[in-house]
């Protein structure tokens, strides 16, 4: 398996798997939108044998305490059913997060599992003073310090690019 940068051939496999994982549309259109409209991303495929089977997607998020910080959320995450459970889900999000470090940014933040983000040290943002715009409990949204001391003395509320708000 091949963790790679999604190239514009991979753009209806990564629709496929997508809507597929969430059983919806919304967030295979919100992928197409972030592609047009946010900067930096950072779009990853797993890819055997030439062929995507897994997707994760970086965005940039704005901090309202600290508009200037370097944030990306994490979403969305998804991986061919038939290819779950084999570890490609973290591959992508610990190439991903290389990925990030590597554009200067700070921290990720995630709206997931618990249970499963935790792995990569993911902890409760509201530890950081760090809260969500929307109404989640608080062991669901996470951050991910990608530099040591990032998030010190930045708190406030995440906003997400707006195409976010079609889910």
């Amino acid at each position: 398996m091949l963790i790679r940068d999604e190239e514009p051939k991979d753009r209806e496999a990564v629709r496929e798997i997508v809507a597929a994982e969430f059983d919806t549309g919304p967030e295979a259109d919100l992928i197409d939108e972030l592609r047009e409209e946010a900067r930096p991303i950072v779009s990853l495929v797993a890819d055997e044998g030439g062929e995507a089977v897994g997707h994760v997607l970086f965005s940039p998020v704005t901090l309202a305490g600290d508009p200037n910080a370097k944030l990306m959320g994490l979403a969305p995450l998804a991986v061919r059913y038939d290819h779950q459970g084999r570890g490609i889900g973290s591959a992508l999000v610990r190439t991903g997060l290389d990925r990030c470090r590597a554009l200067g940014i700070v921290a990720v933040v995630v709206l997931g599992h618990a249970d499963y983000y935790t792995r990569f040290g993911f902890t409760p943002a509201a530890a950081f003073g760090i809260e969500s715009e929307y109404d989640v409990p608080d062991d669901a949204f996470m951050v991910l310090e990608l530099a040591p001391g990032g998030l010190r003395g930045k708190t406030g509320t995440v906003k997400f690019h707006p195409a976010f708000a079609g889910l």
